[in-house]
């Protein structure tokens, strides 16, 4: 993913520096959701297919996955 994308910080994130992602919003049309670590912008990316991201935002969204 190029330096210029638009990363989103995740709205979980807290603003002291602790586990924080971002992810590109921008490349769901390509079907292709890159996900990074904030603390690390120009590490690994991981990236998910655009409805699996979907499926695994929704299922934190009704928590239907433990967050501990």
């Amino acid at each position: 993913m190029s330096d210029t994308q638009r990363w989103v910080k995740s709205s979980y994130s807290s603003g002291d520096g602790g586990q924080c992602i971002e992810w590109a919003p921008s490349a769901v049309a390509t079907g292709a959701v890159p996900v990074r670590d904030s603390k690390n912008p120009h590490g690994p990316e991981l990236t998910f297919s655009a409805p699996a991201w979907s499926a695994f935002v929704n299922s934190l969204q009704s928590a239907e996955l433990p967050t501990a």
